[in-house]
């Protein structure tokens, strides 16, 4: 026999597949920190991926190596010349070999087709040929990095940078270098060189914006310059096709060297995804220098003071032989996951440097293994956040967790994860992007200051952040990811007040299909399912509830479970049920009476059915990001139709009041009709046995 509450449940599902459209399909953005076979890449010529190391070229005279990334990407608007705009970054190397002339360089471009059709190599770069150039039927742009001066393409040295449209023969090009922040402008006297062929690892940004193409680049590591290297207005709409595929090309000659790129980013969505690169522990491509010995200045010395000489050689000889003898031990001991994670190990002296000793005036937090500090860790200056945690309260089963999950995933909604440090004596460390705006849980609870208090738009704006990662989570990585743990004191906010997603110590990744072999009863007290409670058994679901508990605690400025007061959960129901929903938000935002009353309805019914205690019944994320992303007005030609009449009700704020009557019910199902079909009332009551979730 069908229940209310089963009727109920049918007639939201079908609501929420049909509110709200698909996310764009223009949207396109990923981050490479390393490659492997999952970064899909399309590759050509000689180019290999090995070691999470994307090679374009080797010691072969007279080849070339492409790479582009799998799919085509969407570069103008649906039957229009208008071009999007587009953010990339990536780190490169130019690895010389020893006494061997080093060329030709590499080009960062937009395709219409992949292969190697048209491209020829030496000083070509493989992106054209000789009888190509210049013709307006390639369709292609790219940005180079040159070492080789060709007077066919008025190069203006052998170390330069150029903007190409259709041709080799730069529409603008530069010096390579870029002028410090705290210069003049563009004043050519303070512009600072950068030597394209020493091995050294460079960062590059290209941004093209309103028909503005702008390229800077800098030492890896460093923060991006405020001055561009080069500006440049030029509308691509005439080069670009609809869709185009983006990469890397490079070639050899007579002259060889490797082309190597370490890390990528690219997206038309989010311009400050670059700064989602990792930047420190990669491998130096720098060839050793000559032994000194060679000198002249170093004989005279040997002349004036040997004996000095000879001791300090010596001592230094000593510390160098300590020094592998320890880092041989090192490797000797280093487990498979540090191996499989190097981009992301950091250097215990980096992070003691930059948390000044671990000085407790830095402390900015403190969790169940530990504290965390704020540090600026160097080269660049980068605000982060350091977690020291201990081997205790399965402190390494966290680490591990954080490591394995959050260091490989990346998204605008996730909290950065910039790199770990394991130590000895059981200290793990893992170091985060810094969130200038701290946690959402203590700008809902803790905003004595009512400037600081978060207002009913910027909750939900907030809510549909946090929803997209969780998505990103479950569906958008190649496999799904459970966090087990989503609540307000897990959400950081950044610079711009955007929410993200942290703290993945409770997370676990399986395949998608598989279904998650733990039992371990894991979570905080009032956000775990009732499933969860019962067997320990997680799922996509059981994170679906604890969201729903985190929509309802951020509207209503009330956390889950309070002593002296009913359950939240059961205590928004009643109050739907009395008709007065929309009266749970929170009564300092109530007070200020800036909320849109049908759109707080909408969010907290979305919240109940979240947090419905049988698994099956409750939406998948992207059902829930459908719904908080708007409204979906319903035409007059519809309102025949009894689906498109129920999402016109609930749009309305209707649909709640008379669902009940049309199904012959005299009053809305209670609670405890709820509690009955999963014995839910089971995660009320097991605070005493679970301390602080864990």
């Amino acid at each position: 026999m069908e229940t209310p509450s089963s009727k109920l449940i049918s007639f939201l599902l079908i609501l929420l597949t049909l509110l709200l459209p698909l996310p764009s399909a223009l949207a396109l953005d990923f981050v490479f920190n390393g490659f492997n076979e999952s970064s899909k890449l399309l590759l050509f010529g000689n180019a290999t991926v090995d070691s999470r190391i994307l090679t374009l070229t080797n010691d072969t005279h007279f080849s070339i190596g492409r790479a582009l990334f799998h799919l085509k990407v969407p570069t103008k608007r649906p039957n229009s010349s208008f071009v999007l705009p587009f953010s990339t970054s990536f780190i490169f190397t130019m690895a010389p070999y020893k006494n061997v002339l080093p060329g030709h360089g590499l080009v960062f471009i937009f395709v219409p087709s992949t292969g190697l059709d048209g491209a020829v190599a030496v000083q070509h770069l493989g992106f054209l040929n000789r009888t190509n150039e210049g013709s307006v039927d390639n369709h292609v742009f790219g940005v180079e990095f040159d070492v080789f001066k060709n007077e066919e393409f008025n190069d203006i040295n052998d170390n330069h940078v150029g903007i190409d449209v259709n041709a080799l023969k730069s529409k603008k090009d530069h010096e390579a270098g870029y002028w410090p922040d705290d210069s003049d402008g563009r004043n050519e006297t303070l512009f600072k060189t950068l030597n394209l062929n020493s091995g050294e690892n460079y960062q590059v940004w290209i941004d093209y914006n309103d028909s503005l193409i702008s390229v800077s680049m800098v030492l890896a590591g460093m923060k991006r310059p405020r001055f561009s290297l080069l500006n440049f207005t030029y509308n691509l709409s005439e080069v670009f096709e609809d869709e185009m595929y983006i990469g890397f090309t490079s070639s050899t000659g007579q002259l060889v060297q490797s082309h190597k790129i370490l890390a990528w980013s690219f997206s038309n969505t989010n311009f400050s995804l670059g700064e989602s690169l990792i930047t420190t522990s990669l491998p130096s491509f720098v060839l050793p220098k000559d032994p000194i010995f060679k000198s002249k200045g170093f004989i005279l010395g040997i002349t004036a003071g040997g004996f000095l000489a000879i001791v300090v050689f010596a001592v230094l000889a000593m510390c160098l032989i300590k020094k592998q003898r320890r880092r041989a031990r090192e490797r000797a001991e280093m487990e498979d996951w540090e191996l499989e994670y190097w981009p992301h190990r950091i250097t215990y002296h980096e992070i003691e440097n930059a948390t000044k000793g671990f000085d407790e005036a830095n402390v900015i937090g403190i969790g169940g293994n530990g504290k965390v500090y704020k540090g600026i860790l160097s080269p660049g200056k980068v605000e982060v956040a350091v977690k020291r945690m201990s081997h205790e309260n399965d402190g390494l089963r966290e680490f591990l967790a954080e490591v394995s999950s959050l260091g490989r995933l990346k998204h605008r909604n996730l909290v950065g994860l910039r790199g770990w440090c394991k130590r000895e004596r059981g200290v793990f460390m893992l170091v985060y992007d810094y969130m200038e705006n701290g946690s959402l849980d203590k700008r809902v609870f803790e905003g004595d200051d009512e400037s600081k208090l978060l207002g009913c738009e910027d909750r939900i704006r907030i809510l549909k952040d946090v929803a997209s990662g969780v998505l990103y989570l479950h569906e958008g990585w190649e496999s799904k990811v459970l966090h087990r743990d989503i609540k307000a004191s897990n959400v950081l906010l950044d610079k711009e007040m955007n929410g993200r997603l942290g703290d993945f110590g409770l997370a676990r990744m399986h395949g998608h299909g598989q279904v998650p072999s733990t039992t371990r009863v894991v979570g905080t007290v009032g956000y775990m399912a009732p499933e969860v409670v019962k067997n320990g058994r997680a799922s996509t679901q059981t994170d679906v509830f604890c969201f729903g508990v985190l929509i309802l605690e951020v509207m209503c400025g009330r956390r889950p479970i309070e002593d002296g007061k009913v359950a939240l959960v059961e205590w928004v129901w009643n109050m739907m049920a009395q008709g007065e929903l929309w009266t749970c938000l929170d009564e300092r935002l109530r007070a200020k009476g800036e909320f849109d009353q049908e759109e707080v309805e909408r969010v907290l019914q979305l919240g109940l059915l979240c947090a419905y205690p049988e698994p099956t019944s409750r939406p998948t994320m992207r059902d829930v990001v459908k719904l908080l992303e708007g409204k979906n007005e319903v035409n007059d030609a519809e309102t025949e139709d009894m689906d498109a009449y129920l999402i016109k009700k609930m749009q309305k704020g209707e649909f709640w009041n008379e669902f009940p009557q049309s199904f012959g019910i005299g009053s809305h199902p209670t609670f405890e009709d709820m509690k009955d079909s999963l014995s839910y009332s089971m995660s009320l009551s097991w605070s005493n046995t679970i301390a602080d979730g864990r």
